[in-house]
């Protein structure tokens, strides 16, 4: 598969293309994140590429979407709890400032992070950690990304 679906990843999504699909949800799609220089990083992405704000959904969808956010952020706090015993939280974010349509960031926070970058956006980290290659999404993510999407499964199973 080519890096094509990063130039469209909802439509890659909705074919069936996206490689870091987790799973289909009611209002998008549970994806793993690009970089994983913090592992677990996942996104919400609307199901729609011309939905660029919360605002551009009907109420029941908006709803469902945010929904959706807090139970991917509870899927990787579990798996990330699981994985590693120096997890601490999730921080949720809806941004678009460099994508045009509607996602949602779900970062997991660690205490062996960095004393100066612990307490604040992960969008202060270092350049490197986002264009090194050692934190692209990769084989070494099968497990985490596994268990993302069990717990994901869990959740929508109650």
């Amino acid at each position: 598969m080519t890096e094509d679906w990063r130039q469209d990843r909802i439509g890659s999504a909705l074919r069936g293309e996206n490689p870091t699909v987790l799973r289909r949800l009611t209002a998008g799609f549970a994806v793993i994140g690009d970089v994983q220089f913090l592992p677990g990083y996942s996104v919400l992405l609307v199901d729609d590429p011309a939905v660029q704000r919360l605002s551009d959904l009907p109420r029941h969808k908006r709803l469902s979407f945010l929904s959706e956010m807090d139970n991917l952020g509870e899927a990787v706090e579990r798996a990330c709890r699981r994985a590693d015993p120096a997890f601490r939280r999730v921080n949720l974010e809806i941004l678009g400032n460099t994508d045009g349509f509607l996602h949602a960031h779900v970062w997991p926070r660690f205490d062996w992070e960095p004393a100066e970058l612990v307490g604040v956006p992960v969008w202060l980290y270092p350049g490197d950690r986002w264009r090194d290659e050692r934190f692209r999404l990769g084989p070494e993510q099968d497990g985490l990304r596994e268990a993302i999407g069990q717990e994901l499964d869990e959740l929508y199973a109650r």
